[in-house]
């Protein structure tokens, strides 16, 4: 039951009748909601991380499991920026806290943040790593984030699929994220060296 991640999250927004989600992962390529306005923006204190791991369930296997991607603290991060639909906003929360968090508890809570877009701050929720819930991964190299990306598979899809997808997605948008371009460079050669 999602509806006490929910109530909290439209009880923390600043005006109920304007909620405003933001994604930087595979929300920008796959919303998971309704939403009437799309905007770009930067939070700052947060960067996107390949550090909620292991998945074994969505884009991974026991074998190889999958790495996804939260914000994690530190830097800043460029995204999307989705405003709900007035009046529908609780049942497009819940469709993001089902999808997002898939189980509870969650290793990557909702949280308020501020984004920083051209026509002036906005209050928005997203999703950020617990880093004390025991699914926080730290310490990784790039070519070890690489390793586990080109070989997860799950149920889902692939995390090279994960990652391209990404990639391209914030590129249409005018992002370009020089770590995920790097991780997408690794991948690719990893791929391209599996007989």
């Amino acid at each position: 039951d999602f509806r006490g991640f929910v109530g909290d999250i439209i009880a923390g927004a600043p005006d109920p009748n304007q909620i405003w989600v933001f994604a930087y992962g595979s929300l920008i390529w796959k919303p998971a909601c309704d939403f009437v306005e799309l905007r770009t923006g930067t939070v700052r204190g947060w960067h996107r991380s390949f550090c909620l791991g292991w998945n074994n369930r969505f884009r991974g296997s026991d074998e190889n499991p999958g790495l996804m991607m939260a914000l994690d603290r530190g830097g800043a991060c460029k995204g999307a920026l989705y405003r709900l639909p007035p009046g529908r906003e609780a049942e497009n929360v819940e469709l993001l806290c089902r999808r997002e968090m898939g189980y509870k508890p969650s290793p990557f809570p909702p949280r308020w943040v501020t984004v920083m877009t051209e026509q002036g701050p906005v209050r928005a929720f997203t999703f950020c790593i617990d880093r004390n819930s025991g699914r926080y991964v730290s310490g990784l190299s790039e070519g070890q984030v690489a390793d586990a990306l080109a070989k997860a598979v799950g149920g889902r899809g692939s995390m090279v699929e994960y990652l391209f997808n990404t990639v391209e997605h914030l590129e249409r948008m005018g992002i370009h994220d020089p770590h995920l371009w790097r991780l997408q460079e690794m991948v690719a050669e990893r791929l391209d060296a599996t007989p």
